[in-house]
């Protein structure tokens, strides 16, 4: 009897075709709630899921056979991973395919920032011409901070090179990684020399709210700051107390603390980051294009080839 995978989200069809190749009956159900899920996943030997619910000991409980969770997207962060070891499932992830999108976007908000394109688009919608009030930042000869070198750190750098731009990257768990696109570094070397910060490191129970007041009272200079990261990573509030005080010259936000609506309106900080010129805000989309969409499942389903070698 063949095994059988439940996607419970929206797949690009072709990790569904290619895992038929495989011999792997595939129930593609994006409507499916949790509820559902957990009626029917004990049929299952693989789930694949992108962000709609959390994998966590409900889920595994109810599925005995479960050999393996996809995860469409990147980081492990929806998933107790704890869970998964103890009981030998495999955890598939698919970082390498939205990493060119997480790459450019952060170039894209970063660029954004330094040349008020928000502010100054408002201005002229609104009838005001101001030059002067929108002078921008050249990239050229700044220095940007990387933390965290996987794969989307490395995009990132990557972008970058044709900027003429001194990039230093931060990796607590790699050593000896620097390349044509990145110096390492020391925490160290990124507080002193950074123009601009760029966050690209997984959440985990030591990552959540390591962005702070303290954090940001570390750094010499000024700076840009950037997160496509995860949103509980930094803590809002001390982004606009930084801002305030000048240590921030302006924030380009992917990702918040708490995101989608109603949730964010409750928020005590959030009237003040929406009303926030020094802001710019996107939907945490910054891994999530048009391009990414195919080459997320084509990853996840190489993966799976790989496993069934």
């Amino acid at each position: 009897m063949s095994k059988k995978i439940l996607i419970v989200d929206d797949l690009h069809p072709v990790f569904k075709e290619r895992a038929a190749a495989l011999g792997y009956v595939v129930d593609d159900r994006p409507l499916i709630t949790r509820e559902e899920t957990l009626a029917a996943i004990a049929g299952y030997e693989g789930i694949a899921v992108r962000t709609k619910f959390r994998i966590d000991q409900e889920i595994f409980d109810a599925a005995p056979k479960l050999e393996f969770v996809a995860r469409a997207g990147a980081g492990l962060d929806n998933i107790d991973i704890d869970i998964a070891k103890q009981r030998n499932i495999a955890l598939l992830a698919a970082n390498e395919g939205n990493m060119d999108a997480v790459g450019e976007h952060t170039v894209g908000l970063l660029l954004s920032l330094m040349n008020n394109f928000r502010q100054a688009d408002l201005q002229i919608r609104n009838g005001v011409w101001d030059r002067e009030g929108n002078r921008g930042y050249e990239l050229k000869d700044k220095t940007v901070g990387i933390i965290g070198y996987g794969f989307m750190g490395q995009s990132f750098a990557r972008k970058l090179s044709g900027f003429g731009v001194n990039v230093l990257a931060y990796d607590k768990y790699k050593t000896n990684f620097s390349d044509a696109y990145a110096k390492e570094a020391s925490m160290e070397e990124i507080v002193k020399h950074s123009d601009v910060l760029s966050l690209h490191i997984p959440l985990t129970k030591e990552t959540r709210q390591m962005v702070n007041d303290e954090y940001f009272f570390h750094f010499k200079k000024p700076i840009f700051f950037i997160n496509t990261a995860r949103g509980e990573i930094v803590n809002t509030q001390s982004v606009l107390n930084n801002i305030a005080s000048g240590k921030i010259i302006g924030a380009g936000l992917d990702v918040l603390e708490k995101e989608k609506f109603p949730v964010l309106l409750e928020q005590s900080w959030y009237d003040s980051l929406k009303t926030n010129e020094k802001v710019i805000l996107t939907p945490h989309v910054g891994g999530w294009t048009f391009d990414s969409y195919r080459k997320i499942s084509e990853v996840l389903a190489q993966k799976l080839e790989n496993m069934n070698r």
